[in-house]
């Protein structure tokens, strides 16, 4: 599994209307990100030298790249030696040791896979890489851009949260799509959220609720890249546009696009993780941390487990605690309109596409075609309609080719399994097709050819 932290969407909106730098950062950005994912799905993950697990206590061990991109990088810090001085690397060893402290210290669990598995983390990555992404074996983080993003070990949230991946991997294994993707997004926000708290020493009511506020720097119109306490209302920016994060089933977002909506539709799940853990106060990883925790890794969850499935198996979590847990749980999945134990209904899951036909009409320039892309660490997505003829004679002759081929079927998967990856869906009536493609699975020429057309 592989999990970046920045979505294309948002990376997408900074090459289109940010500045020049800017911009031109994001566009590296963007083409480091297809690379890296598509080496990660070869099986070229880094093999980090000699590392092996350490039950009962953390293992941690960090890497600089040097501002390159080969990966693990040289070895800076390790266990238990001092700081070396150098802000990314120290926030980084620092962050993965309070991210192993809350999951053992709390929960009693032994690292990501409950068997002492080392934590890595290679900084300086790349040159001006505005973005973060845990690999399965490690974390990676860039410098930023400078301009919109500041450094990617800054927010201990976010550290917490690519971890957590890890552990709903080694665990639920929630599919990464429609709601139960949802939950797989918002179940590592709560976690990232209570590594900082419980660092800070903060009671629920003192928390700020918020997801990366450290990444943005004050040009940017916003406090963070998402808020718990009040999903949609994060950021508002004529760069990176408007925090799309619905906190109520009334405001439900039905789509294909972004797995199913995963980034957006876990602000409600997020809301009601805020609402129970302020109804119960104090130090929210101690009480409705464990109850989210219990939920988590208990027998009753299955990997396609909803909104309503998991309201239930944390309400008879908080039953085992007490009458209060129970209450305060009951009431604020209430409050975001999901019933616990009730059916999925109505808009609960994205419609899913339909397989392409064995052969299809042949396109011409008149042919309408949408593109479409999501994914990342927010996941919203971006699209654009056009006509076959409208593009450069080459990628016009290219489209054809596929349109007419329908799109081969090992390029295919639905659902996507991976969190905050890139996953394309393209859609054409004439040809009969509507697919969802994960990047990984796609030959070069496909991935340039849809990154050339929606940057047109």
């Amino acid at each position: 599994m592989s999990a970046s932290l920045l979505p294309p969407y948002l990376l997408e909106a900074v090459a289109a209307h940010g500045s020049a730098r800017a911009a031109a950062c994001a566009r590296r950005t963007l083409r480091q990100d297809m690379h890296l994912r598509t080496a990660r799905a070869g099986g070229e993950a880094p093999a980090p030298r000699e590392l092996r697990a350490s039950p009962g206590r953390p293992s941690r061990t960090i890497f600089d790249a040097g501002g390159t991109e080969q990966l693990p990088g040289e070895r800076i810090r390790d266990e238990g030696e001092a700081a070396v001085g150098d802000p990314a690397t120290d926030e980084a060893y620092d962050g993965l040791g309070l991210t192993w402290q809350l999951f053992s210290e709390a929960y009693g669990r032994d690292s990501l896979d409950d068997r002492g598995m080392p934590l890595l983390g290679t900084v300086h990555f790349g040159t001006d890489y505005a973005n973060a992404f845990w690999d399965g074996r490690q974390m990676v983080f860039g410098d930023g851009d400078g301009e919109l993003f500041n450094r990617f070990t800054a927010s201990l949230d976010v550290i917490g949260h690519e971890l957590t991946h890890g552990v709903v991997e080694f665990t639920a294994g929630l599919r990464y799509a429609d709601q139960s993707g949802a939950l797989n997004e918002s179940i590592a926000d709560v976690f990232g959220s209570l590594v900082k708290q419980r660092a800070l020493g903060q009671t629920a009511e003192q928390a700020d609720w918020l997801i990366g506020a450290e990444l943005f720097t004050d040009r940017v119109r916003g406090e963070a890249l998402r808020s718990m306490a009040a999903p949609g209302t994060a950021y508002d920016d004529p760069v990176l546009g408007k925090d799309p994060q619905p906190a109520h089933m009334d405001d439900f977002v039905v789509t294909q696009e972004d797995s199913g909506g995963v980034h957006i539709n876990s602000g409600i799940p997020n809301r009601a993780f805020h609402l129970a853990a302020t109804a119960l106060g104090g130090r929210a990883w101690e009480r409705a941390g464990a109850i989210w925790y219990a939920a988590l890794t208990g027998d009753g969850i299955a990997a396609n487990c909803d909104f309503p499935a998991f309201a239930a198996l944390t309400l008879a979590a908080a039953e085992r605690r007490g009458a209060e847990e129970a209450e305060a749980v009951r009431s604020a999945w209430a409050g975001v309109g999901v019933e616990a134990g009730s059916p999925a209904s109505g808009p609960a899951d994205s419609a899913g596409v339909s397989a392409p036909p064995a052969s299809a009409p042949p396109a011409d320039d008149d042919t309408p075609v949408q593109l479409g892309r999501s994914g990342g660490f927010a996941g919203l997505s971006r699209t654009r309609e056009f006509r076959v003829g409208e593009l450069p004679r080459e990628d016009a002759s290219a489209w054809k080719r596929l349109l007419a081929e329908s799109l081969p079927s090992e390029w295919r998967e639905d659902p996507p399994q991976q969190p905050d990856r890139y996953v394309y869906r393209v859609a054409c009536t004439e040809a009969e097709l509507d697919v969802r493609l994960p990047e990984a699975r796609l030959p070069d020429w496909v991935r340039e050819l849809f990154r050339r057309t929606l940057e047109r």
